[in-house]
């Protein structure tokens, strides 16, 4: 029998070694796990395997849930790209300007509205980057502080929903994605209320940091105010109508997805920037990513199945727990531990195709929640945008920051909300009914 494991965990090693060094060479991430996904098949079991991977890819497009993927992508972009953000700038702009350090708790908030309308990173640090950004840099705040801010804040993308990164999860793992949204949600606004406090505390105890804005923007009439509120207002409306009709039980989540785009397009056409060009180029965006996640989770399924088929993950779960004797909180440690890491050299999606097949056959076996392994998973992979030497956001902020701010200045930034987010993880291991409480409460566990 252990020779028979042993054969298991050389061939699981086989086929990540050669994942990995083609990930190496520069191979697209979906072509290098589907190659090696049917080369495996056919080595391991003839020319009759290539049924195998095959027929795992087929379940996605039996599972309904995957419609809600470009229907959110779009309303992101086209909130974006209608310019109805930068307007909620605006109006976070006046309103928190008598706070000290009152634009950069704005940006905070910005970052998860925007999370809100994309489920994605890198829209609310593009816009961060490009809007709020030289705009508290021009009125004098820290620049270290801001950066920070922005990073950070835009992370909370592939949390708080409608987070793609939960919806990827949720397919691979063959999770709930309502349970998983609303599971995020807690655990991401508690994080946003850490960054804000963390803002607020650093600029009482040095006020040089983040100045107050200028006498004339707060003393702005009060009708001139609430209709810079009124513009702002829009992506909240969106979402809450959205997220209150599928807690609510009205609407299921592609209706509520539906609502939501629909939502979006009619706000651009309200404020009389719907034209062909905008449409056009939210579209061309919408296909390219929603195009690159369906292949990235067709051969995560295709890779998921052949590695099942093999008894990989059972002879690493005969390993972790019969030979080395962990407990399972220590095998859950590792994981952790080991996502932090991957993620210092790989993005979320391809981490996440890479080690689900083998760590939520464990994390069943061990008996933990599915759902708030995901968050778990999500937190590191937060973790992971903002960690050298690859971190996804540090390489977009460098290249949209100004020349003022260097990389130096981006890698000391992130250190504090690093801390944040390692504090989270621990914390909701302590208590999970931080994540579990929402979904437990809105599906009736």
């Amino acid at each position: 029998m252990s020779g028979i494991h042993t054969s298991y965990e050389l061939i699981a090693i086989l086929m990540f070694a050669t994942m990995a060094l083609m990930l190496l060479t520069g191979q697209r991430v979906f072509g290098a796990i589907g190659f090696v996904a049917a080369g495996a098949a056919l080595l391991l079991y003839g020319n009759g395997a290539v049924e195998m991977p095959f027929n795992a890819t087929l379940k996605l497009f039996n599972w309904f849930p995957m419609l809600t993927l470009p229907l959110f992508i779009y309303m992101g972009y086209i909130l974006s790209e209608a310019g109805i953000a930068e307007d909620l700038y605006k109006a976070f702009h006046v309103w928190f300007g008598r706070l000290r350090g009152g634009l950069a708790i704005g940006t905070i908030v910005l970052m998860v509205v925007i999370s809100a309308m994309n489920g994605l990173s890198v829209a609310g640090l593009a816009i961060g980057a490009t809007i709020a950004l030289p705009e508290m840099l021009r009125r004098g705040y820290d620049k270290v502080l801001i950066t920070g801010v922005i990073q950070g804040g835009s992370s909370l993308g592939i949390l708080i929903p409608p987070s793609v990164v939960l919806v990827l999860y949720g397919m691979i793992a063959r999770a709930p994605v309502g349970q998983l949204w609303l599971a995020g949600m807690v655990p991401g606004l508690m994080m946003a209320a850490m960054f804000a406090a963390y803002v607020v505390v650093r600029c009482r105890l040095n006020p040089s940091l983040a100045p107050t804005v200028t006498d004339d923007e707060l003393n702005m009439p009060i009708g001139q105010k609430l209709k810079l509120l009124r513009a702002g207002l829009i992506p909240f409306v969106i979402f809450f109508t959205m997220m209150g009709l599928f807690v609510m039980g009205y609407t299921s989540l592609v209706e509520s997805s539906a609502i939501g785009a629909t939502g979006a397009t009619i706000a651009a056409a309200l404020k009389g920037r719907l034209n062909w060009r905008l449409i056009k180029e939210t579209s061309k965006k919408t296909l390219s990513i929603s195009c690159m996640f369906m292949w990235l989770i067709l051969a995560a399924l295709a890779f998921g199945a052949v590695f099942d088929g093999i008894g990989a993950a059972r002879a690493i779960e005969s390993l972790f727990i019969t030979n080395w004797e962990l407990t399972r909180w220590q095998v859950m440690a590792m994981m952790m531990a080991s996502f932090i890491l991957m993620g210092m050299f790989l993005d979320d999606t391809a981490m996440l195709v890479i080690v689900a097949p083998l760590y939520v056959p464990l994390v069943k076996a061990l008996e933990f929640n599915l759902i708030w392994f995901g968050v778990l998973y999500t937190i590191t992979c937060q973790i992971a945008y903002i960690t050298p030497p690859f971190g996804y956001n540090l390489f977009l902020m460098r290249a949209m920051a100004p020349k003022e701010i260097t990389l130096i200045d981006i890698y000391k930034s992130i250190i504090p909300f690093v801390i944040m987010m390692v504090i989270t993880i621990a914390l909701l291991m302590v208590f999970p009914g931080i994540a579990l409480w929402l979904p437990n409460l809105v599906y009736g566990k």
